[in-house]
């Protein structure tokens, strides 16, 4: 009887020793994942504001060569004023959604966001032979946290004109509303995507560009990268927390086509739009 008390009681003990040993497995591992996330969302506000900070470089650059153009100064001040509010507003959000907190979500116009994003962009496409479509009606309105819904668009802005730097092509910017949602759409015609990649896009520190020399002097990419790699992931994360979905079809050398649902107030999240390749 005393040898089976001390077999149960040494069996506890052991259970107990490695309970422990797991709690602090446990504790270690959130450590290192709150120091990792620490270093994407570092990495992340750096790819932002690096989409802000190149139109602000290029339009001081070309003021500097006009000293005595007042109308070109002027507006370069404007840009780099905006663009610095912007940018402290980016770093606060982008800091709230890394850390879980919730930003309060305002109704605003579709296209206002939009027409902020190319005013940002100091290049115009039509230089590298890219024609810009844009079919959002004027009075659509989506509930979101605006600065970041607007870095999103971005991302997938930037990302389409760099898949057609090579021979020009068509950026079209959908929108329709629907009965419980809002669709959004952002399609290009240029080099698309692998079919082994599509499932991976939307995974942080993965990307296609990897060993390719990529023409784009205007992309917003970090320097001394493999141009990004956590443009999309973050673009995930930010529908994710507005409770929608983003998606994307492509074909090599046709294009791709990213597609955002955003439900509507008093909806819950859609239950379509899953990554499909067309």
């Amino acid at each position: 009887m005393a040898s089976i008390i001390g077999k149960r009681l040494s069996l506890h003990q052991r259970l107990a020793e490695q309970q422990q040993e797991k709690d602090t497995l446990q504790s270690q591992t959130a450590q290192l994942q709150a120091r990792a996330n620490i270093g994407t969302v570092s990495y992340m506000i750096a790819h932002e504001i690096n989409n802000l900070l190149t139109p602000i470089s290029s339009y001081a650059r070309l003021a500097l060569k006009n000293p005595d153009d007042k109308a070109l100064t002027q507006k370069v001040l404007k840009k780099a004023v905006q663009n610095c509010e912007r940018a402290s507003k980016i770093m606060e959000s982008m800091l709230a959604l890394a850390n879980g907190e919730m930003q309060e979500k305002k109704d605003v116009q579709l296209i206002t966001l939009v027409e902020g994003i190319f005013t940002c962009l100091c290049r115009d496409f039509t230089k590298d032979g890219i024609t810009v479509e844009m079919q959002i009606p004027k009075d659509l309105t989506i509930r979101a946290v605006p600065v970041q819904i607007q870095q999103v668009l971005m991302n997938l802005i930037l990302n389409a004109r760099d898949a057609m730097l090579t021979r020009g092509g068509i950026l079209a910017i959908r929108a329709v509303e629907k009965t419980d949602a809002v669709q959004i759409e952002v399609r290009d015609t240029g080099c698309g995507i692998e079919p082994d990649n599509l499932k991976n896009v939307f995974e942080s520190f993965f990307t296609t560009k990897a060993g390719k020399k990529t023409p784009s002097k205007h992309s917003g990419a970090v320097p001394g990268t493999p141009n990004g790699g956590l443009g999309l992931a973050f673009c995930k994360k930010v529908v994710d927390a507005h409770n929608g979905l983003i998606s994307v079809e492509s074909k090599p050398a046709e294009g791709s086509t990213f597609k955002i649902i955003l439900p509507k107030p008093n909806f819950s999240k859609p239950q379509s739009a899953q990554r499909t390749q067309s």
